[in-house]
């Protein structure tokens, strides 16, 4: 690491660039390794949690920290147009937001208990995606335009690496990885197959709702469309 930031610093200094000591962080994650980063002769500061382009990356490695604190805005942001949500001079498509948690999303469109509305017909009304498939999807479109790069760039090698080093005790945690390999194993795919498929745009887009699409939901569409997720059947038209 010391190397690598020697490096870029010598590398950016060759343009005209400099690195600004305070706003450098060293964040050691699963390493025994103790040694100091210096830049410049000056000693980096070592953190147990930082932001970076508005992510928290913590030494635990997951996004646990990241989750709640995204969470907590959202809920804020929420709230302060909460005279919106309830408004009733604005139709449902005025109000209809990227939001991602249902609760929400029966708030804008003022479903409130004892009413009920099924999940399908929600984000019917809503013209959402459940936040599942939300996510690959916006996953998927990445990992296209990343298999199509050069095999020499740096993002498509951090695609592909596999993590030096001992595993520690317990359940392994979950990565981008096993995401990608669980998707690929629903739809009877490898990575080679996907990386062929990968430089045409045109069959990559033609692949990517059958990636995004949750087991479940694939479950829903073999079962047919009167179903719910529970598997009970579910009437085409519910009245709030």
């Amino acid at each position: 690491m010391q190397i690598k930031t020697t490096s870029v610093a010598a590398v950016s200094a060759s343009v005209g660039l400099s690195m600004h000591k305070e706003k450098n962080k060293v964040l050691k994650y699963n390493t025994k390794n103790s040694n100091s980063i210096t830049l410049d002769g000056e000693t980096l500061e070592d953190v147990e949690s930082f932001t970076y382009l508005g992510s928290i990356i913590d030494e635990q490695g997951g996004s646990d920290a990241d989750v709640k604190v995204r969470i907590g805005k959202a809920g804020a942001a929420f709230l302060q147009l909460k005279n919106i949500w309830n408004s009733k001079q604005l139709s449902t498509n005025i109000k209809k937001v990227q939001v991602f948690i249902n609760s929400c999303l029966r708030k804008i469109i003022n479903i409130h208990w004892p009413d009920t509305i099924s999940n399908s017909l929600l984000w019917k009304r809503t013209n959402q995606l459940p936040a599942e498939e939300e996510i690959r999807k916006r996953r998927w479109k990445w990992i296209g335009h990343t298999l199509r790069k050069s095999s020499n760039c740096i993002t498509r090698q951090a695609l592909t690496w596999n993590l030096e080093g001992k595993q520690i005790r317990g359940r392994p945690k979950n990565t981008l990885r096993r995401e990608i390999e669980a998707d690929m194993k629903r739809m009877n795919y490898n990575w080679k197959e996907l990386e062929n498929t990968a430089q045409d745009r045109v069959g990559w887009r033609m692949l990517v709702p059958g990636l995004t699409r949750s087991g479940g939901q694939l479950e829903r569409d073999q079962r047919g469309p009167n179903f719910n997720v529970s598997g009970e059947f579910e009437p085409q038209e519910v009245t709030s």
